[in-house]
């Protein structure tokens, strides 16, 4: 697992769109700070763009990758390598090459800017952290998607479709739901509904973690007042981590069943 782990992730970090997506966020970064000194403001900025994008990016990656790799995994799963450790080290070997380009494309600015010395350095790091476990969510959900349809086109479509409902159609469908029911009590009901949306746990892990609560929203208030801050965030981590456990054991499963 180790070796195609290891051959994913030099694959990728050779490729130009990984360049790329390093050049965007480094740009993003020296923008950021080039226009506004306050570095607590920019880490605000860089919260909306990371819980978009990274997602998208992932997303898009894992699918196309998957699909393009199609031939080679094939050859590797004549050879007598388990199944399992073929997909964990591709999957590990995209996941890591994506969060390292988004770790140095945004940390190369801030460290120059001197991060290290300002008081918001944990909540840069936290950050960093939201980033690079949306990054290995999605890659993982868009692994599953691939095994489970064979056409590229309608694999695609379904991989776009899933980022788009987590980033916007959740929201909104939440947002209607509450403006609908607002006679009842529905503080357990947001409770539930976020945790099926790994960019809202995201979102309120950050935003916990900045203490502001003027932008934590109403699934974040909730939060904030069933478990207080410093429990809110350790569960909001924990869950987090659950959607990187569930789908990556989910690949297991349907590579073990699945006919190639």
């Amino acid at each position: 697992m180790f070796k195609i782990l290891k051959y994913s992730f030099y694959d990728l970090m050779r490729s130009r769109w990984s360049y790329l997506y390093f050049i965007f966020y480094l740009l993003l970064g020296l923008i950021l700070l080039f226009l506004n000194r306050d570095v607590s403001k920019a880490v605000i900025t860089l919260l909306n763009i990371i819980l978009v994008l990274t997602p998208l990016i992932g997303t898009l990656f894992g699918i196309i990758y998957f699909y393009n790799s199609k031939e080679f995994t094939e050859l590797l799963l004549a050879q007598p390598i388990k199944r399992s450790h073929i997909f964990w080290g591709q999957y590990f070997g995209i996941s890591l090459s994506l969060s390292l380009s988004l770790v140095l494309g945004l940390g190369i600015p801030f460290l120059a800017y001197g991060i290290f010395q300002s008081t918001e350095i944990f909540n840069f790091m936290t950050l960093l952290l939201i980033g690079a476990m949306l990054t290995f969510i999605f890659v993982a959900l868009a692994f599953n998607l691939a095994l489970i349809f064979d056409d590229k086109i309608k694999g695609f479509g379904v991989a776009i479709l899933t980022w788009l409902s987590f980033a916007v159609i959740y929201d909104g469908i939440f947002l209607v739901l509450l403006l609908v029911f607002n006679d009842y009590p529905l503080d357990r009901f947001a409770l539930g509904a976020t945790l099926f949306n790994p960019i809202d746990l995201s979102r309120i892990l950050i935003l916990l973690k900045l203490d502001i609560s003027a932008l934590l929203g109403y699934t974040g208030a909730v939060f904030q007042n069933f478990f207080g801050t410093n429990l809110g965030i350790i569960l909001t981590f924990t869950l987090l981590n659950l959607w990187i456990i569930i789908p990556v054991l989910a690949i297991k499963v349907i590579s073990k069943h699945k006919d190639f």
